[in-house]
């Protein structure tokens, strides 16, 4: 049986897919408060990044989330932390390892890259008077466009101005939406794995790429503070 509400939700995805304007603008990297200042305004601790961590491993490890970590630093939207970059952890009184990922919850629940390429693009940017929802990645002749995550396709449909898009539904509310594609290798409803092959880039102007979003419900976030 069809839910009404799951239809009008989802149908509410779709339009933030396809209207792209937003009233955020791209921050100043001077605008960025260094840890040691926040320090002394919030009660948390420092977190020093290590190899392999990426804001969502630390911020799941923490039990906060991702826009928590984000604000109590100011960071970016074209940022990325670093290993060895400290990072203020708003609440959190003690330190706390973010543990490997394992083969089972690697494979489930962490985020991969769709295709690995060049960004050109990145989350929040201006492009021709809108702001952009997610980052587009430069792809080459011959990559195909993979599962960031295990999940469920909730559209696999052609949508104007965006070619063919595919959107994935995961277990804990977060959607990752795959779009700039010339070929849709997936139907609705099927259930595809962390890395199943479900598009092929297309080309726009000479250039090849995808476009690529995570969002928590129907927010978008930026998809390089999931990603390794």
């Amino acid at each position: 049986m069809i839910d009404p509400k799951r239809c009008l939700y989802l149908s509410g995805l779709v339009i933030g897919v396809l209207f792209l304007t937003g009233c955020a603008t791209v921050k100043n990297p001077s605008d960025v408060v260094a840890p040691e200042k926040q320090a002394l305004q919030l009660k948390g601790i420092q977190h020093k990044v290590n190899r392999g961590e990426t804001l969502w491993r630390i911020a799941k490890a923490y039990g906060v989330t991702v826009d928590e970590i984000i604000q109590a630093n100011n960071i970016p939207d074209v940022a990325s932390i670093e290993v060895g970059q400290l990072v203020f952890i708003p609440g959190a009184a003690a330190l706390r390892s973010v543990p490997a990922v394992s083969a089972q919850e690697g494979k489930d629940n962490d985020f991969v890259w769709p295709v690995r390429g060049k960004v050109f693009s990145y989350f929040r940017e201006l492009q021709g008077g809108t702001h952009n929802r997610g980052i587009d990645i430069a792809c080459a002749e011959g990559d195909i466009i993979k599962a960031a995550r295990s999940g469920k396709v909730v559209l696999a449909s052609r949508l104007p101005g965006h070619a063919y898009t595919v959107i994935l539904e995961h277990a804990d509310g977060f959607f990752t939406v795959y779009s700039h594609n010339a070929q849709i290798m997936v139907t609705v409803n099927d259930l595809v794995s962390r890395g199943s092959k479900i598009a092929l880039p297309a080309s726009s102007g000479g250039k090849l790429y995808a476009h690529f979003e995570i969002r928590k419900g129907d927010k978008p976030s930026n998809p390089l503070y999931y990603l390794p």
